[in-house]
């Protein structure tokens, strides 16, 4: 059966598996079988290959071509795994481009022993002392790592564990304020993309990456009353339902032009990542001269809000679409203390000095 390549057969075997031969150009009676399928990476080697009449050779896997129990071969090999699961829809694409970012440092001497002496990890951590979350992150990516290599015995120990954390947290992102809102509104004006970006994020409390996703595929009515049905990206997320509010519904109808999703890029389409979006924020921010602010600012500035008017952690769990009670806490458990505090020291203030 001819798919759209000339000369390319796809052969459906009995035992339910295909695969794909190729007939090379003006010998008719001749078919060559090559190893990809349409899509594949290495396919359009192949199928070129074959249509000149030679047979490609099968694309080794980069584990295949590493030195066998070396660092880059165990590197290789995790990675392939985590290719697959990516497939098989358990693991995000994000996290394996995350664990790549981090891991591919091991692979500058791929050839060094893949059991890395605690030691030399220590070491490598100290030599990224500029950016101490980073370090931290590589450590437990690695420790990871080293744990799906002993569980399949491929290593004897995991040297990374019990390694100390370098990185002291700090208080995060800078919640916004409504002089930062008015100030971004103030460059940014109704109708641009970073305007809509900028509704969405402080109508909904929705996370970065959710821009990416979020549009009038999500628009329902509930009880009568119109609203906006999502699961954010973030795994593990409970479904969000909130109310669609009229400014919100103003700024992402104001666009002239209107993509799949609200927030879209040049030829209307939708960012490709929650990073290309975070991104693109910030640039917005720095246009309008607060650049010390983020994305996710706004959603713990929402976050604060809404526990000082009093919501409870429950009702900032919906608006968030937070899963635990315990991150929601953070922001109600602030505002708890403060009024606890002022009333007090009001009582106190009533004996005058100290006495």
């Amino acid at each position: 059966m001819q798919i759209k390549f000339p000369g390319l057969i796809r052969q459906d075997l009995p035992s339910g598996s295909v695969i794909y031969r190729v007939r090379p150009k003006g010998q008719h009676s001749k078919r060559i079988q090559i190893f990809a399928t349409p899509g594949d990476e290495d396919f359009s080697r192949q199928y070129h290959l074959a249509r000149r009449g030679i047979k490609p050779d099968k694309l080794k896997k980069p584990s295949e071509e590493a030195m066998p129990q070396t660092i880059g071969w165990l590197v290789h090999t995790y990675f392939e795994y985590l290719d697959e699961r990516v497939k098989a829809k358990t693991t995000s694409a994000k996290t394996l481009k995350k664990k790549k970012n981090l891991l591919n440092r091991l692979l500058k001497t791929p050839d060094k022993k893949m059991q890395i002496p605690r030691e030399k990890l220590i070491e490598m951590q100290d030599a990224m002392g500029s950016t101490p979350a980073q370090a931290d992150a590589f450590i437990e990516a690695v420790g990871v790592m080293f744990d799906w290599a002993v569980d399949r015995k491929y290593l004897k120990e995991n040297t990374a564990r019990g390694i100390k954390s370098v990185y002291r947290k700090g208080d995060g992102a800078t919640p916004w304020k409504a002089a930062d809102v008015k100030a971004f509104f103030a460059k940014h004006k109704a109708g641009s993309t970073p305007h809509v970006a900028m509704s969405v994020l402080l109508w909904t409390g929705c996370r970065i990456e959710d821009l990416t996703l979020l549009g009038r595929a999500h628009e329902v009515v509930i009880d009568g009353v119109d609203a906006l049905r999502w699961i954010p990206l973030k795994k593990g997320s409970s479904e969000v339902c909130i109310p669609l509010l009229d400014p919100l519904r103003a700024a992402v109808r104001a666009p002239t032009v209107l993509g799949s999703t609200y927030v879209i890029r040049r030829g209307a389409k939708a960012y490709a990542s929650g990073d290309a979006m975070s991104a693109m924020f910030k640039r917005w921010c720095v246009d309008a001269e607060i650049g010390h602010l983020s994305a996710h600012g706004v959603r713990k500035g929402l976050a604060e809000v809404l526990a000082e008017l009093g919501c409870s952690q429950y009702e900032i769990m919906a608006i968030l679409g937070h899963s635990e009670a315990k991150t929601s806490e953070v922001y109600t458990r602030r505002v708890e203390r403060w009024n606890l505090a002022k009333t007090a020291l009001a009582k106190v203030g009533k004996f005058g000095d100290w006495g």
